[in-house]
């Protein structure tokens, strides 16, 4: 079972369940939950090989989306979150995305709303294996503080908040520190996080559906709307101006405004 961080009252209106990117955490959406859970209950989940959640030999689509339906059923089965039996909300960034896309493609009754943030249900020929390696190359031994985390990762990575991140992932109260990502599979997975499966055969997901995209990022491009509406067709297209990839971190406030209009 996935790790997961509840906030707001039981009960209390429709349940979100918040779910992260590559490399990301439930902690990463700490801020915008807790300001998201004043009127519902919000659960963010670890991927698995992510956090605090099990490290798993495999990584497809297939398998986060099947993680994520053992949450949602479980929290129904105990009550824990739901006052209103049934669908919860999703929101998935990036690899986030692609995986409630997936819950939805496969378990659309267990998804009242969905929102996909800056993510498309195709390919990419980008690789974030870069990324792997230098965490792979980051020393370790002595490192004490998150000054000299950054001091050290500045050497392999040039961009400040990539760098900024990636350190959200490294356990400094281990000893030696370790990092809270099997880099092993995520390395060996990459074609598949960066790609998407086959879905012939699967029904279109006809739930009220939001693609919301950064304006400055090129993730969701015009070519892609084609996709989006044979699988989504009730879907909706925004964008946030000059925002990239990480909207909800460069843009929280526009960010959290825009999901409560399209969940409300």
């Amino acid at each position: 079972m996935l790790h997961r961080v509840r906030h707001g009252e039981t009960g209390k209106g429709r349940p979100l369940l918040i779910v992260h990117g590559l490399f990301g955490s439930a902690r990463n959406w700490g801020a915008i939950a807790k300001r998201l859970s004043d009127d519902r209950p919000v659960l963010a989940v670890d991927m698995r090989n992510h956090g605090a959640s099990p490290f798993l030999p495999s990584h497809q689509y297939a398998d986060l989306a099947a993680d994520l339906a053992e949450v949602i059923e479980a929290e129904q089965a105990a009550g824990q979150l739901s006052g209103q039996a049934g669908a919860f909300d999703v929101l998935g960034h990036s690899m986030g995305g692609k995986a409630a896309m997936m819950l939805a493609l496969t378990r659309p009754e267990l998804v009242h709303r969905l929102v996909v943030a800056d993510i498309a249900p195709v390919s990419y020929a980008h690789s974030q294996n870069r990324y792997i390696e230098a965490m792979r190359a980051l020393p370790l031994d002595g490192l004490d503080s998150r000054a000299e985390a950054e001091r050290r990762l500045a050497l392999l990575l040039d961009e400040p908040s990539v760098r900024a991140f990636l350190l959200q992932s490294l356990d400094l109260k281990e000893a030696p520190p370790r990092w809270r990502l099997n880099l092993d599979v995520l390395e060996r997975e990459m074609a598949a996080i960066t790609g998407w499966p086959d879905t012939t055969g699967l029904p279109p997901y006809s739930g009220p559906t939001l693609f919301l995209s950064g304006g400055a990022s090129d993730y969701v491009r015009a070519e892609h709307r084609p996709l989006i509406r044979a699988l989504f067709p009730a879907a909706r297209l925004a964008k946030l101006p000059g925002v990239g990839h990480w909207l909800h971190a460069e843009a929280p406030r526009p960010f959290e405004q825009t999901l409560r209009v399209f969940l409300d």
